[in-house]
């Protein structure tokens, strides 16, 4: 099948099962999925929709617009072993609410690593502590939507919560689709000179400033990234991973994760394993990035 266009989901999940299956793999574990309250969700979904200066100001179709419980059949039927809800506020007196939500979806989707969120404001540490003390297993922090400093000294107790109990955090800081007050590799820099131990995962490979977080992970042991949207052709229109970057994206092999952004993303998911597969960097790599090292990260 064309992996662009939206076929029958049950189609597509026998190419996406085939995908895995060729490389010996119980499956897939998808870093960066998103599920949320459903109008929140649905308020995201209009803001792309409604193609906002966040998205670049791109025409961005959502592929999988369906609802909660069938979303989390199709990841099932794709054979995604162990997936997230990466959830973000973007206003103080917001994080504490998504993650009561989010523990409740966690507790219902056995293959949902319990994500929580964060966000700078007072009582930040009380309840990245309470999170983790209930098992969160993973947080998403949004700098581009949360419009925050993440290196912001109301976050440094909480940077510090986390590092201490190795949770990692999946972290939009990059200047992608369309950069922030706050994206950009500096401010990430000053908050792992403070927490070097931190586990941060970076978003969408750090897009468009590829080489700069690839610096950060090369000297962080702790730093990984996420593929989502990148090498896809929608993303390489317009912000492309440079081709000399490639050796050092075979070094880090053990610390990039597959993310995908499902549900949101403008073609099948199927086209994001595809473009993986085209950068020829081997099916060790390819088993690494699709499962095997965010099994080792998250024990599964």
């Amino acid at each position: 099948m064309n992996d662009h266009r939206v076929a029958p989901v049950s189609e597509e999940a026998g190419e996406v099962r085939r995908f895995w299956e060729r490389l010996g793999l119980p499956g897939l574990v998808d870093v960066h999925t998103h599920f949320m309250p459903e109008r929140v969700l649905h308020k995201v979904w209009d803001y792309f929709d409604s193609v906002g200066p966040l998205t670049g100001g791109m025409e961005w179709p959502i592929t999988y617009r369906t609802e909660e419980a069938e979303r989390t059949a199709v990841l099932r039927e794709f054979g995604v072993r162990a997936f997230t809800a990466m959830l973000y506020p973007h206003k103080p007196g917001m994080a504490r609410w998504l993650n009561g939500w989010a523990a409740d979806f966690a507790a219902r989707t056995p293959d949902c690593l319990h994500t929580c969120t964060l966000y700078p404001e007072p009582d930040v540490e009380a309840y990245v502590r309470e999170a983790v003390e209930a098992g969160a297993r993973v947080f998403k922090a949004h700098v581009q939507v949360g419009g925050y400093d993440p290196a912001d000294e109301l976050l440094q107790r909480a940077w510090g919560v986390l590092a201490e109990a190795g949770v990692p955090v999946v972290i939009h800081c990059g200047s992608g689709p369309a950069p922030g007050k706050h994206t950009g590799p500096e401010n990430i820099a000053r908050v792992l000179a403070r927490h070097p131990g931190l586990r941060l995962i970076v978003a969408h490979m750090g897009m468009p400033e590829y080489t700069e977080f690839l610096d950060l992970a090369e000297r962080y042991g702790e730093v990984r990234l996420d593929t989502t949207m990148a090498f896809t052709d929608f993303t390489e229109a317009f912000m492309p991973f440079p081709a000399a970057e490639l050796p050092r994206l075979t070094a880090l092999g053990d610390r990039v994760l597959l993310g995908s952004d499902f549900p949101n993303i403008p073609y099948a998911y199927l086209h994001q394993l595809r473009s993986l597969e085209r950068l020829e960097l081997g099916d060790a790599w390819l088993r690494a990035v699709c499962h095997d090292n965010a099994a080792d990260l998250f024990g599964l």
